[in-house]
């Protein structure tokens, strides 16, 4: 693509996000507003990070991690990255930042080691030397993040040249079916809930990350769709971690009237089981992934052994 369309692209997806700064990713994009809808590691675990754990391989692979690489994990959360980092490349450093001090203490506690760590850390002022890492990732995270464009430059920055930079967020849109059922019930329940809705939020539909990480000068981006299943063991599985006032679709939930939640819950379970009993859910997930190399390295050539 030549330089003036990247250029364009890029342009579209920084005015993409300051329309989507009303409504839901207002509310989530202050320190307050992070800290209010995630907030807790156990809650978090039953409401996305056990989706993140199946995730987390892909984006992996999909950035090409390899044994020994030092890595960085930006918004590590409750550190479902980093162990698959891990799991895949046990002789690599990881090193997760995230803002949230009591995802920072769960990831340290569950998956902290001699080669892997957790600190608190601001993605968008990044407390690291320059190109201190081979392979810097975020996982469902950019969206959430006031200004991703710094947040991609401080990404950029800390990793070496000719190293990767990473990233995948879900689908809000068409892909996140999990979401999307949830979504369409609660407002055809309040019509006036559609301005909270994800599907709103920047850098979730195809071509988005790969405009910002173009936008960036990263060379050879590629973009491509991670999809897992996500199972529930019945309709209670599905239901009840929207109680625990994780993420926005968690912070609606918290501020219903008690009859107008218990209309939310028939609905869905309407929605999802019909008139029968019930039983397991399977649906579908969807995240969009885009990798990048830093300029400066040797081309076609990754780091000396």
């Amino acid at each position: 693509m030549p330089v003036a369309n990247h250029a364009a692209a890029f342009q579209g997806t920084v005015a993409l996000i300051a329309v989507a700064a009303s409504g839901v990713l207002a509310a989530v994009t202050s320190v307050g507003g992070q800290a209010a809808m995630f907030s807790e590691g156990n809650a978090y675990e039953r409401f996305m990070g056990r989706w993140s754990r199946d995730l987390a391989p892909l984006l992996v692979r999909f950035a090409g991690v390899r044994d020994g690489d030092s890595v960085l994990d930006i918004g590590s959360g409750t550190g479902s990255l980093a162990a698959a980092v891990a799991k895949a490349a046990p002789s690599s450093r990881v090193l997760g930042i995230e803002p949230a001090a009591p995802y920072v203490a769960f990831a340290q506690a569950r998956h902290g080691g001699d080669l892997v760590r957790f600190e608190a850390g601001d993605a968008q002022r990044l407390q690291l030397k320059d190109a201190t890492f081979d392979r810097t990732l975020s996982l469902l995270v950019l969206n959430f993040i006031p200004d991703p464009g710094k947040a991609t430059r401080e990404m950029i920055r800390v990793t070496r040249r000719g190293g990767t930079v990473a990233a995948a967020v879900w689908d809000y849109g068409q892909g996140m079916e999990m979401l999307r059922t949830f979504w369409a019930e609660a407002v055809s329940l309040e019509p006036g809930s559609d301005a909270r809705d994800e599907r709103h939020m920047p850098l979730c539909r195809s071509g988005e990350l790969a405009a910002l990480w173009r936008g960036h000068g990263l060379l050879d981006v590629s973009e491509a769709p991670l999809t897992i299943l996500t199972r529930f063991s019945s309709f209670e599985d599905y239901w009840s971690p929207f109680l625990e006032k994780q993420g926005p679709a968690g912070a609606y939930v918290a501020g219903l009237s008690a009859d107008k939640r218990e209309q939310l819950r028939l609905r869905l379970r309407q929605r999802l089981l019909g008139d029968g009993p019930d039983r397991p859910i399977v649906l579908l997930a969807r995240a969009w992934a885009v990798r990048g190399t830093v300029p400066g390295g040797i081309a076609g050539s990754e780091k000396e052994a």
